[in-house]
């Protein structure tokens, strides 16, 4: 098969190694000047990636574009116009990640009751608004690419927090543009996703259930990262499946989505809150998941693109994804002086089973030796899969102990909250089947 995979960083660089390795003709477009580094030496890379249209057409069933990010729904509607087989997403998944609003706005249209939410862009109105209004909120800003260690979750009922945030925010802009972002109210519960890759009329099943870490230190402190690591199962996920991923099919079919989406939501005595969409594939999210899978990525695409089944083979069980970082992660300011080029190795006695389960991200090969590349220090994620959780962090932090950076770091306790609490409150709340 030929796979053109279109992206602004090369999120799915392990993904299209894989597809590789397994004899498939890859070649890769990454947007940012800074990460076009990413995988030297590993992969095929191209400097225009419509240029490549004529190459892919001419695998015809055999070809596949891969877009990452939510950003190029319009191009991917486009391509499909003109007979191109797409998976990632469409203009409207775009839109459902990137306008907040909006995304609550089509919950709601669906029966689902969503937290109060309030839009701005200006700073100065939010914290009239917060004056007028205190309690505890959570401060998002809208746009797929927006980052997220700007995002903050309220401490204080009096608001004293995110208003002393707000003023910081007006004080010292990070752009010329005017601020995008939402004041949403706080919701306490279980933090719980539920995901499925949707072929452009209907879902493949099972579904499944997340539970995200994203904050960088263990015990939940510090910078909202996007994901320090992640529990994903397969089983289970019926429920909040059919609550709130099955109303959306004929929203999807009609805008021609094929790809992967996922609602992340909170779950209480009250119900189902849902917090935001991800209408692409997720980071590391894909490699967890791939975890868990029975059969390759691509045998699972061309299942969606023929729409010649709805069942993904998969095990039962739990996921773990441990990421893996050094400095500055999460940012990118003093990464080149930091930690750029550095050596990445394996322990002696790594088994080719650790290995596969290890999903290198920012990497490059550069005279035979792994390097770290890219433009923020995410180096990769290490996986593991049991038939619990707590088996599942074993074999995860056991692979995640092979590899060795100088200054990796890594959370220590990813999954404890999960079997501890977040499982047994699910089914209490009868989330769970």
């Amino acid at each position: 098969m030929r796979f053109l995979g279109v992206g602004e960083t090369n999120d799915l660089g392990a993904m299209y190694y894989g597809l590789r390795q397994r004899g498939h003709e890859v070649k890769v477009f990454i947007e940012e000047a800074s990460s076009r580094d990413v995988y030297g030496g590993m992969l095929d890379m191209t400097s225009d990636w419509r240029s490549e249209l004529g190459w892919l057409r001419e695998a015809g069933g055999e070809g596949v574009a891969l877009f990452e990010s939510a950003a190029k729904g319009d191009e991917q509607d486009a391509l499909r116009r003109e007979g191109f087989q797409v998976i990632g997403g469409c203009a409207l998944g775009d839109r459902l990640e990137a306008d907040r609003e909006f995304g609550q706005q089509v919950l709601r249209g669906i029966g689902m009751h969503t937290a109060r939410s309030y839009s701005f862009t200006d700073y100065g109105d939010a914290t009239q608004f917060l004056r007028r209004s205190p309690g505890r909120y959570v401060l998002k800003f809208n746009g797929a690419s927006s980052p997220r260690t700007r995002n903050y979750i309220g401490e204080m009922d009096d608001s004293a927090d995110m208003l002393a945030l707000l003023a910081m925010y007006r004080d010292h802009p990070i752009d010329a543009g005017s601020p995008d972002f939402v004041l949403m109210q706080h919701v306490q519960g279980v933090e719980v996703g539920v995901g499925a890759y949707f072929n452009g009329e209907a879902f493949l099943q099972p579904a499944c259930i997340d539970f995200e870490h994203k904050r960088f230190f263990a015990g939940d402190l510090g910078e909202l990262t996007g994901e320090m690591g992640t529990i994903v199962s397969y089983r289970d996920s019926q429920r909040l499946f059919v609550a709130v991923l099955a109303p959306l099919t004929g929203l999807l079919r009609d805008s021609g989505y094929c790809g992967y989406i996922n609602v992340n939501l909170i779950a209480n005595d009250d119900g189902l809150w849902p917090l935001e969409f991800t209408s692409r594939f997720g980071y590391p999210g894909f490699a967890i998941c791939e975890a868990l899978h029975l059969e390759s990525w691509e045998q699972i695409f061309l299942r969606m693109l023929r729409r010649d089944g709805l069942q993904l083979a998969t095990r039962a069980g739990f996921s773990c994804g441990v990421v893996l970082t050094v400095p500055p992660f999460p940012y990118r300011d003093g990464y080149q002086a930091l930690s750029k080029g550095e050596p990445i190795c394996l322990r002696p006695g790594t088994s080719e089973e650790d290995r596969s389960a290890i999903y290198f991200a920012e990497v490059a090969q550069v005279r035979g030796q792994l390097v770290t590349s890219g433009c923020t220090g995410y180096v990769g994620v290490a996986t593991g899969a049991g038939a619990t959780v707590e088996g599942a962090c074993e074999i995860a932090y056991r692979r995640a102990r092979q590899v060795v950076v100088p200054n990796l770091r890594y959370r220590a306790d990813i999954g404890e909250r999960v079997r501890m609490h977040d499982l047994e409150q699910l089914r209490q709340l009868n989330c769970l089947g």
